[in-house]
């Protein structure tokens, strides 16, 4: 079989979420059978990973989604040009500019894989994604989802029940993000957080995750324990970032909150911390869950995210309508939680990705001798 370039649309690089998932997958997948070409919007806050490029990856940039005409003649140019036997979109309701794409293409196999939802907190992000909705199931031909709540949100219950939606899970390289005793000392001896209760989160600086009011809830873990620290890894909207950098002025924090910017050992942070906070007001399924849950962290989620992203005990959902004081609480309750080994727990619900990498190959496989035949 000769190597298959499969075009993979991710929206602007900013190393996390989507682009995250899309990257484990390349990782693990066989490269002699499948490469990806990345296509992703100007404008992004990170740039193309090397290791990937080394792997055999190209990344093409495109014209972004505000200027559809632009994209769909670049995008069309270059299936034609590539001769793609698979596009593999996950722009969730923006799918159907690069699956129009595809279809006027001639490309064989075109999947619309969602990822999200909506929530409270966007208004005017909310209402186009439900203009668009109906529009998910135009021109694609094979459709996903990385969570059943997500697939239902998109292409409604009746395509879930007729099973004409794969669940592709968020999987994550189990055994780079397994406890660590070892590990975790020699990191938080390194970053100075011996003695010191951490308070961890992962996600781009963006309203959706909600790290402002995380930061107000840390105001009241703080207040009780006076030597935590609260983490905040990732890059993202520059307003969103100084207003939280503001917050935490205005909150006397600015010694206890460390805010790391992009980061590529965020396995070993994960070690480090002591307790991971997800707020975020929507989600379709947080891969950073899966990763934080694998390292053996207990966390506090919200209620905001479904449930299908618990995976294992020392879990909690609490309402993003609590109290910052309520959700303090829980955080400071974690606080001597005993971690240990995930690893079955992870692999047995289908998030190790060397397994689930195997399974995506098997899918492309089929697609291709179903629509080229």
């Amino acid at each position: 079989m000769e190597t298959v370039r499969v075009a993979q649309l991710i929206g602007k690089l900013n190393a996390a979420g989507v682009e995250a998932v899309i990257n484990n997958y390349y990782r693990n997948i066989d490269r002699e059978k499948y490469q990806f070409d990345y296509y992703v919007e100007e404008g992004g806050a990170c740039q193309p990973p090397q290791e990937l490029i080394d792997l055999g990856a190209r990344y093409f940039i495109i014209p972004p989604s505000s200027h559809p005409l632009k994209q769909i003649r670049t995008l069309t140019r270059h299936f034609r040009e590539n001769e793609y036997k698979i596009v593999h979109t996950n722009l969730n309701t923006l799918a159907p500019i690069s699956m129009y794409s595809a279809w006027k293409a001639h490309v064989p196999v075109r999947i619309n894989h969602n990822h999200t939802n909506a929530g409270r907190g966007e208004t005017v992000r909310n209402i186009i994604k439900y203009m668009l909705r109906p529009f998910a199931k135009c021109f694609a031909n094979t459709y996903a989802s990385c969570s059943m709540y997500s697939a239902k949100w998109l292409f409604g219950s009746k395509m879930v029940e007729k099973g004409k939606v794969r669940l592709i899970r968020n999987a994550v390289e189990t055994e780079r993000f397994l406890f660590n005793r070892e590990t975790r000392d020699r990191v938080r001896k390194e970053m100075g957080f011996e003695g010191h209760f951490v308070v961890g989160h992962v996600g781009r600086i963006y309203t959706t995750k909600n790290q402002i009011f995380l930061v107000e809830a840390f105001k009241f873990v703080h207040d009780k324990n006076p030597k935590a620290l609260l983490l905040l890894v990732g890059v993202g909207k520059p307003e969103y970032e100084e207003e939280l950098k503001r917050k935490v002025k205005e909150l006397g924090l600015e010694d206890s909150v460390i805010l790391t910017g992009a980061r590529t050992d965020v396995n070993e942070l994960y070690q480090a911390m002591d307790v991971f906070v997800l707020p975020s007001l929507y989600e379709g399924l947080p891969v950073v869950a899966v990763e934080a849950q694998t390292s053996g962290l207990p966390c506090v989620f919200s209620n905001r995210i479904t449930e299908e992203v618990i995976l294992c005990d020392g879990v909690q959902m609490l309402s993003i309508d609590g109290t910052q004081e309520l959700w303090a609480d829980k955080i400071l309750a974690a606080e001597g939680f005993v971690r240990k080994n995930r690893f079955e727990e992870i692999r047995k619900l289908g998030y190790d990705i060397k397994e689930e990498s195997l399974k995506l190959e098997a899918f492309y496989n089929s697609l291709i001798t179903a629509h080229t035949i």
